[in-house]
């Protein structure tokens, strides 16, 4: 219909958070397919924001472009909260490490602008993996050079990651993403996978995505001033309970973080996100006190996954479970999935129907015990 746009977008379909025509209509359903925190913030720090946005913000005034008090909060909770964080300088993460997006995606998009656009590059994924790394590549008419995972454990498959690195050569491969621990499959790193990584030569980039972080206290931070080509990703949208004011931030060498700010829309966040990002980061601590209870919740639901005869559940870093559903001979294929999800849906749970298997967010403990009760009566 109109000859101007990209031949090669016709046929690409759109990212949907949820099913078409479902997006109206959540109210009401344990709402258990976008890896969302359970819980809102509290009354009082939304108290509080509402304060500020009637006593202090000014509508008809631009946000902060430059993000400095926010940059200087998360460098601060970046290092108190690294693993084995006695052994991190202080000062080894500060504001210049830092570039703040909207959301991660805006970072994965600034990233891959920054190296891959003009068929300068491509990038390599292990799936299945996190889909808005190729979808966005896909946008930008980057190519995406995709290996796969072993199925036993998710683990990316070193050796074809490797014989691509090795031949794929117009254009080169600059960027290699993958998400620490990954989504969908919610497995961490290897060691061996780690090791892979150490050794990627420094004219590749490697983008490590720990939206997780919080839920599997597993980073690569105390190695960021090691690899110079690392940049790590993580989000407010998950354990801060922010996925409404989509707040991101990247962690790299501060001339990484120099392009990306090159790169980044200027006021790229209102100043309610900002604001919002900022009061959830100095109250890190009250607001992470449900990490604890969603780990638990992660491990009794597992368990009762794992007990069905029927359900193949594979273990968890994150704040989800993957499984696949067995059939009479066979794992349920994706038109089975879909009869089961939008029958769950009609009983009042929202799962996601991912790589021919099914996501489920951990929830409350009542929304857990419900999935779990009306999954096991849609599939018997």
């Amino acid at each position: 219909m109109f000859p101007f746009i990209r031949s090669d977008l016709l046929q690409f379909q759109a990212y949907q958070s949820h099913p078409s025509g479902l997006s109206s209509h959540l109210d009401g359903l344990d709402r258990l397919d976008t890896n969302e925190n359970p819980l809102d913030l509290p009354v009082p720090l939304k108290q509080t924001l509402a304060r500020a946005y009637v006593e202090d913000m000014q509508a008809n005034r631009y946000p902060d472009g430059n993000h400095g008090s926010l940059k200087e909060a998360i460098a601060s909770y970046v290092n108190s909260s690294a693993p084995n964080h006695s052994t991190l300088n202080a000062s080894t993460i500060d504001s210049t490490h830092i570039s703040i997006g909207n959301g991660s995606d805006e970072l994965i998009r600034s990233i891959l602008i920054a190296t891959c656009l003009g068929q300068e590059g491509a990038i390599l994924v292990a799936n299945p993996t996190f889909s808005m790394y190729a979808i966005t590549a896909t946008t930008l008419g980057i190519p995406v050079v995709s290996v796969h995972r072993f199925e036993h454990d998710f683990a990316i498959d070193i050796a074809a990651a490797e014989a691509q690195l090795s031949c794929h050569q117009s254009p080169p491969i600059r960027v290699i993403f993958v998400v620490h621990p990954n989504s969908p499959t919610a497995n961490a790193l290897s060691l061996a996978e780690l090791q892979w990584l150490r050794q990627i030569p420094e004219e590749i980039l490697v983008v490590i995505d720990e939206a997780y972080f919080e839920f599997s206290q597993t980073s690569l931070i105390n190695e960021l001033d090691q690899h110079h080509n690392w940049i790590i990703l993580r989000t407010l949208s998950k354990a801060f309970r922010l996925a409404s004011h989509r707040v991101g931030y990247a962690i790299a060498h501060p001339e990484l973080i120099k392009t990306l700010e090159k790169i980044r829309l200027p006021y790229n966040l209102s100043t309610f996100s900002l604001a919002a990002a900022q009061l959830v980061i100095t109250h890190h601590q009250e607001l992470l006190d449900n990490i604890p209870e969603i780990i638990a919740e992660r491990k009794r639901l597992w368990d009762l996954l794992h007990c069905h005869p029927r359900i193949t559940v594979w273990p968890s870093h994150a704040n989800f479970l993957f499984l696949k559903l067995q059939g009479v001979n066979a794992y349920l294929n994706d038109q089975q999935l879909s009869i089961l999800c939008q029958t769950l849906r009609d009983r009042g749970t929202l799962v996601r129907q991912i790589n021919h298997g099914i996501r489920i967010t951990i929830g409350t403990a009542a929304e857990n015990q419900r999935t779990y009760s009306r999954l096991v009566l849609v599939h018997q």
